[in-house]
């Protein structure tokens, strides 16, 4: 029996022998291919080869692909098959062989290599290619009845909405009428378990666009996807996929620290299944650079590690246990895909972060939903509201398809356009808060000028004489604007960078033969429209007017230094923390800049340091900044970094920083590192689960930040009568000093307090033979009332204490209840909660001691004498 990674090996090894090139698993993360959010096929990485756009490094190529897709999502760990995580098999060619020979070496691998009997095998073909089913009829010899035509559906291929796809031929392998549903017409296209698809053959032949039409592709092309853990189930002899050893090793691990063996219950093999999946899922997608978050992939990630935790929760699994499966996928993986040994740190590091910021939140939200749930039933309702599952999302952090999961266990569903509307509503808010810091609004005119483009040469020059195209005031487009208004003027050329790829936009002057216009912001409008926003300083600014357009060049060179700075940190961050930074975004601005980045946890003063330095040795060094325009394929095979979610057009700008950085990137920057200066990290801090953010200053306004500084620590220092070079020993010996008198005000307080525990001791009354002492006091703070609480119950001997005491503006409240009243059914956070219920506040804790805090201190009398009621009540009932 072979082991699921001599399946791999040994595919591989096959189609080397026939002279395919055996390249490694491509990241789950597409590259440089913004239409996919991860890799859900082998074919995946190749679409610039089938799409003719780029030369492969060779016409046959053979993988095994890391691939991932969540569509059924809810049915993983339920049936046989579905997978979040899977191994694709593949071999490929592009505009070399074509059908016989992919049809060909499919059968002799599954029959010869493996040994599978050709009376099980069935194949599917396409209805109208005839060619397919010819070449398995007549040549392989595949009788005619178990060469079945099916529709599109099933038998036309696509890797997404647009791209390449084609006619495909399906092998499928019969399990056995066991396996079946028993029906009569049971066949190759049932749904049952009897018939199982291994191997499907894509004829790769066109390309869809985004109307939907299909176009010949300039080459014939072979793409093939043959599941690993099915055709490993096949020859293993198991019913399941995850009863191979390419999973169940996974399922032992969960099974023995939740003490629930597999087989032993339907619901809990589910919950096995689940886990050992969806850890699979979550160790590769971090390990490639997947980060949790509420949005794209990130969203995908959290949705899989939160459902994983939800069931291990079901199995009755207490506190983290995730990082246990995913050493053991690492253990079990490492050999074919060695990132994972290199990187499981990180990966453990996440996983943990991310398991433990759910953990926080789950039970409570669990128990909100259980509350609902109830509810639904009492009144007979089928809905959950909305708006209670957007507050599960966004306060509790349960992603919209686990809570649907939970419902659907119980027949109910959500309300779906009412948790839509609730997330519409939240993104209203967020952009108003953006609109509220964006004074540019570029008015609606702008779009009836799509067909407009200005001619951009501010990457060569700052001043440019340009002809005034079109004037829009408010909402309208004007002939004229005179002094003192707001306008936004379109150039037919213009040297002023419009806002984007981080960097904000230029300002500076369009000057006119009778007036002047400063601008205060540059945006662009689709591709090449660019839209200057300004105030007629003086005179008239006219439609047509011949203009000088003049970019504020000190504040293009901040900028610049800001941005070629900002690659210099990316990079440096890169090298100091490791591969898996990738910038989440980035603001490059005159007076500062702004990067987000992907990371783990906060950085150490070392390693801020570290990256500090090694940004500034490159700024010494003076190196050589150049850009270019290539080919975006050569671009990103050359190394350059591409980001996720930006759109690159065939044709791209590289920025290349000496030999240490290289990014695709249309801003502006410095011609040699040397002009940024130097640069300041000012703050690291973070900004999501995950993601940090480092806000740094370079040029003057480092300048200006380094003498701001100069002149506080010559102000501290002459508050403290010191020197600046002094400064610290003279803060040393405050601080000692302090520590002084802080134990000698302690031990004085301390004194003062056993003198008042005399007094008080004489407020003391019986009831019911117990002991019962009742006070308002006046101490500074809760510490000072905990400890006159414990001074008074040492002396008490067996008792009841409350005490309450004003400060800073509220009221404190402490409960003590020696051990033995404890017996007797007196509970002190109990009578905490209720003294503090009068005094607007709340608290509780332990049955022998207890505080609580109060917003009214107008109202500590009546608290403390609805605690005396209480304990009499309760006294008196003995």
């Amino acid at each position: 029996m072979l082991s699921g990674a001599e399946l791999r090996k040994k595919f591989l090894d096959f189609f080397a022998q026939r002279d395919h090139l055996i390249l490694p698993s491509a990241s789950l993360i597409p590259k440089d291919d913004p239409t996919l959010l991860l890799t859900v096929a082998g074919m995946v990485p190749f679409k610039p080869f089938f799409l003719g756009k780029a030369k492969p490094p060779k016409t046959r190529i053979t993988t095994a692909q890391k691939c991932l897709r969540t569509p059924d999502l809810e049915s993983v760990g339920k049936t046989a098959r579905h997978h979040t995580f899977f191994e694709m098999l593949g071999n490929f060619s592009f505009g070399d062989y074509f059908k016989r020979e992919a049809i060909a070496w499919a059968w002799e691998y599954l029959t010869k290599e493996l040994g599978l009997s050709p009376r099980d095998l069935w194949i599917t073909v396409y209805k109208d290619d005839r060619e397919a089913k010819e070449i398995w009829t007549k040549e392989i010899g595949v009788p005619q009845e178990r060469v079945v035509p099916l529709d599109e559906e099933t038998n036309f291929w696509a890797a997404g909405p647009v791209g390449p796809c084609g006619p495909c031929s399906e092998i499928h392998i019969d399990l056995g009428p066991e396996r079946g549903c028993g029906s009569p017409n049971c066949g190759v296209a049932c749904d049952c378990d009897r018939f199982l698809e291994i191997w499907n053959l894509v004829f790769m032949e066109f390309n869809r666009d985004e109307s939907g039409n299909l176009s010949p592709l300039p080459q014939k092309n072979i793409d093939t996807g043959m599941g690993l853990e099915r055709i490993a189930s096949v020859v293993q002899g198991v019913e399941s996929n995850f009863e191979t050893d390419l999973l169940f090793p996974l399922i032992k691990e969960v099974s023995s620290f939740a003490g629930v063996g597999y087989g032993d219950d339907q619901d809990s093999d589910v919950a096995l299944k689940v886990i050992a999946d969806h850890s699979r899922a979550v160790t590769f997608l971090i390990a490639d650079g997947v980060l949790p978050a509420n949005e794209g992939r990130g969203y995908v990630l959290r949705r899989i590690l939160r459902r994983a935790v939800r069931y291990g929760r079901l199995l009755g699994i207490e506190g983290q246990f995730l990082n246990r499966v995913t050493r053991k996928v690492i253990e079990l993986y490492q050999d074919p895909y060695k990132e994972l040994k290199e990187r499981e740190e990180y990966i453990q590091k996440i996983v943990s972060l991310e398991e433990s910021r759910f953990s926080e939140t789950l039970e409570q939200g669990l128990q909100i939903l259980q509350e609902h749930l109830e509810q639904l039933k009492e009144k007979k309702e089928r809905v959950l509201p909305g708006e209670v599952a957007f507050r599960l999302y966004d306060t509790f952090g349960f992603p919209l398809e686990l809570t649907n999961e939970i419902l659907a266990e119980h027949g109910l569903e959500v309300d779906l356009a009412g948790f839509n509307e609730e997330m519409e509503k939240q993104r209203e808010r967020a952009r108003a808060a953006r609109l509220e810091v964006n004074a540019f609004t570029l008015s609606p005119v702008w779009s009836s000028f799509r067909e407009e483009v200005t001619d951009f040469q501010g990457y060569s020059c700052l001043a440019t004489r340009s002809e005034v195209r079109a004037l829009v005031k408010g909402e309208r487009e004007v002939e004229e604007v005179t002094e003192g208004e707001v306008v936004q003027i379109l150039l037919d050329v213009t040297p002023f960078y419009p806002e984007g790829g981080g960097q904000v936009g230029d300002k500076g002057t369009i000057s006119g033969p009778e007036g002047e216009v400063l601008v205060e912001d540059t945006q662009q409008i689709e591709e090449g429209l660019i839209i200057h926003q300004g105030r007629v300083n003086r005179g008239i600014i006219r439609k047509g007017d011949l203009v000088l357009a003049q970019v504020n060049e000190r504040l293009r060179l901040a900028t610049a230094r800001s941005h070629t700075a900002t690659h210099l940190l990316h990079q440096a961050l890169r090298t100091v923390l490791g591969e898996h930074v990738q910038q989440m975004g980035s603001l490059v601005a005159p007076d500062r800049l702004r990067f987000d980045f992907s990371h783990f946890a906060p950085l150490t003063r070392e390693e801020l340091q570290q990256v500090e330095d090694l940004v500034n040795q490159k700024i010494l060094e003076n190196l050589v900044v150049r850009t270019y325009v290539l080919e975006r394929e050569k671009a990103i095979a050359g190394g350059a970094l591409a980001l996720f979610g930006e759109k690159y057009g065939d044709q791209v700008r590289v920025v290349e920083i000496g030999d240490f950085s290289k990014e695709l990137c249309g801003g502006t920057h410095v011609q040699h590192t040397s002009e940024i200066g130097f640069l300041k990290i000012l703050t690291e801090t973070g900004i999501g689960t995950g993601v940090r953010r480092i806000e740094a200053v370079t040029g003057e306004a480092l300048l200006g930040y380094w003498n701001q500084q100069s002149e506080l620590l010559n102000k501290i220092s002459d508050v403290l009568k010191t020197t600046p070079d002094r400064l610290l020993d003279r803060v040393l010996q405050l601080q000692k000093q302090l520590q002084k008198q802080e134990k000698e005000i302690a031990e004085l307080r301390g004194k003062l307090l056993r003198t008042e525990v005399g007094s008080l001791l004489a407020k003391v009354v019986e009831v019911g033979g117990i002991k019962l002492l009742v006070a308002r006091v006046e101490v500074p703070d809760m510490e000072s009332l905990r400890s006159l609480g414990d001074l008074l119950k040492e002396k008490l001997g067996s008792g009841v204490i409350i005490l309450g005491s004003p400060f800073n503006g509220k009221v404190g409240f402490v409960s003590f209840v020696t051990r033995d009243l404890v017996a007797a059914g007196l509970h002190a956070g109990k009578i905490i909660s209720e003294v503090a219920k009068v005094a607007g506040g709340g608290g509780g804790g332990r049955p022998e001691m207890a505080q609580a805090g109060g917003k009214n201190p107008s109202l500590l009398e009546e608290a403390l004498r609805k605690g005396r009621e209480i304990v009499r009540h309760h006294l008196e009932k003995r």
